[in-house]
């Protein structure tokens, strides 16, 4: 078998497995692109490498192609882990299809990155920004910013990461409840409240949703002009855009908003298993990255108030 018929061969298997996950929702469309990306890059270097199958993939191997990416800095560390949790995943996958008998993978690691903390709005600036915020002058860009409002709302109110928001319908939100039902990580289903403000915003926009409805729109809560679905992208970019237009001094992107959440909500709260539920992680050494921002504030507020801690 030449290079090119193993490329081919690899390609073909790595399709149908992303196919599998785009099937079962088990990661969102930007981590697929990204493992598409990543596991072209493998498939490349078995075939440089002569390899016809994967099967060939060994230790030695693996380290003469991880080496390389962080050796240079073409990758940041957290995007070869990413990298080879894709791998391994992959090969589990092969070894159910009985195409390997050993996950290289599996007992290969790198040295875990530094986590910096993330960074959060105070709730003052998050009452001006989704209070006291002017809309755009024109009538349909004052339309936009009812949905980017609610939207961001929603992101606040209930932690949502950008992926289950995007793709939530309008059977799965109920208004009178004032609960959402999203699909998360792993497949796996939530139920969170949605706080009043929210719905507000939500019916708002509800009651001018039909303006954009087209024949192919399908039943997702937000559209964009098309009338498609709001995309992760298009989400960004509208946050984006309001961000510089409203001269905000902290840049605007989905995930702040849950960082936001969390941070706020453990910091009233105290619960941090109530906030791991609500956010969805499998793990709740994810979630403890919020106490520290706890502890940072409760810090400054030592630091501010203790008349033997000033300086």
């Amino acid at each position: 078998m030449n290079g090119n018929k193993a490329l081919v061969h690899f390609e073909h298997d790595l399709d149908t497995w992303l196919d599998l996950l785009a099937s079962q929702r088990y990661v969102s469309e930007h981590t697929l692109l990204a493992y598409q990306r990543d596991m072209h890059k493998l498939a490349q270097f078995l075939c440089q490498q002569g390899c016809e199958d994967w099967a060939e993939l060994d230790q030695d191997r693996l380290t003469q192609f991880i080496g390389p990416l962080l050796s240079t800095n073409s990758l940041a560390k957290t995007s070869v882990q990413r990298l080879l949790s894709a791998m391994r995943g992959f090969y589990d996958w092969l070894g159910q299809q009985g195409k390997v008998s050993y996950n290289p993978a599996k007992a290969f690691r790198i040295k875990r990155p530094h986590r910096d903390l993330p960074t959060v709005m105070d709730v003052d600036l998050i009452h001006q920004l989704l209070d006291h915020s002017p809309a755009p002058e024109s009538a349909h860009a004052a339309t936009l910013w009812q949905r980017d409002k609610a939207i961001m709302e929603l992101l606040y109110s209930s932690g949502l990461r950008v992926s289950e928001l995007s793709h939530c319908g309008l059977n799965d939100i109920d208004i009178r409840a004032g609960l959402i039902t999203v699909i998360g990580k792993g497949n796996k289903t939530r139920v969170i409240p949605v706080g009043r403000k929210a719905i507000a915003a939500i019916k708002q926009w509800l009651s001018l949703r039909p303006d954009f409805l087209k024949a192919d729109s399908g039943n997702y809560l937000f559209l964009n002009e098309r009338g498609g679905r709001f995309t992760e992208r298009g989400i960004q970019q509208a946050l984006t855009y309001h961000s510089q237009r409203l001269g905000l001094p902290q840049h605007l992107h989905p995930h702040l908003f849950r960082h936001c959440f969390a941070s706020h909500l453990l910091e009233s709260s105290q619960d941090l298993r109530a906030v791991q539920e609500l956010l969805g992680h499998a793990n709740i050494s994810t979630t403890q990255i919020y106490t520290h921002l706890d502890y940072q504030h409760l810090a400054q507020v030592y630091d501010k108030a203790h008349p033997r801690a000033k300086k």
